[in-house]
């Protein structure tokens, strides 16, 4: 494992991150989801694609990558990027999950590999709705003192000022953003995921022209037991793409 500084717009950041297969000329990159990390997506992945150097990366805020700020999805991309460009890393091939497919459709690699994207606003819940009420007219009153009794369970453990991270982020509608993408993706999606659900991938499919989409069993995490799959079609969309 590996840390490298990086600064944006005067705030500083620890970047956890580690390289494989360094003699390799394509790159591939690899972002996780919200909650997750690195070692996640080295569990799926690291034993596939031998001809790719993978690089897995911490973003901030998660596993061992640092983070004292409020930040926007558009941060996350500026701090990812900035991260790329002081490593010498070449935007090949990108796969994001959830929240982490958010940071790599900002990056326009030459490949989007998209797992479960987050993008997609779906309706909440009457209960999450009511929640969401109740918190916005006591907020006045005691300001955030009580945000951890209404923070989603996405946030258990993690400092204020990630809870105010995922709120700059969970609801943002990337859907022109994926409708204006016009470079190569690929899309997976697990049939039974309730937190970016199939409709929500079938959709991002619809607005990316020219994307291939694939289901796949499993929930939110169906890439654990579908690596080896996926990993085969990023292999063959390289070769036909001519990386």
């Amino acid at each position: 494992m590996a840390v490298r500084k990086v600064k944006i717009d005067s705030m500083d950041f620890d970047i956890s991150y580690e390289i494989f297969n360094k003699d390799k000329n394509i790159d591939l990159i690899i972002l996780h989801g919200w909650g997750s990390n690195k070692e996640v997506m080295k569990s799926a992945f690291l034993k596939f694609m031998p001809n790719f150097r993978h690089i897995y990366i911490d973003m901030p805020g998660f596993g061992k990558s640092s983070n004292d700020y409020s930040l926007t999805t558009n941060l996350y991309f500026n701090i990812i990027d900035r991260f790329l460009k002081d490593l010498g890393a070449k935007k090949d091939i990108v796969i994001g999950h959830s929240f982490g497919g958010k940071v790599a459709l900002l990056l326009r690699p030459k490949l989007l590999v998209l797992l479960s994207s987050a993008g997609i606003v779906a309706k909440k819940p009457f209960k999450v709705r009511a929640k969401i009420t109740l918190f916005k007219a006591l907020k006045p009153l005691f300001g955030d003192r009580f945000y951890k009794l209404f923070a989603t369970k996405d946030v258990e453990g993690m400092s204020k000022n990630m809870y105010e991270t995922l709120k700059n982020v969970v609801d943002e509608d990337f859907s022109s953003l994926f409708k204006s993408y016009d470079k190569e993706s690929l899309i997976f999606w697990g049939r039974e995921d309730k937190t970016t659900p199939l409709e929500s991938g079938k959709k991002i499919a619809s607005l990316m022209k020219g994307s291939l989409f694939f289901e796949m069993e499993g929930d939110h995490y169906f890439f654990l037991k579908n690596a080896k799959e996926i990993s085969k079609k990023i292999e063959e969309k390289v070769l036909d793409a001519h990386l």
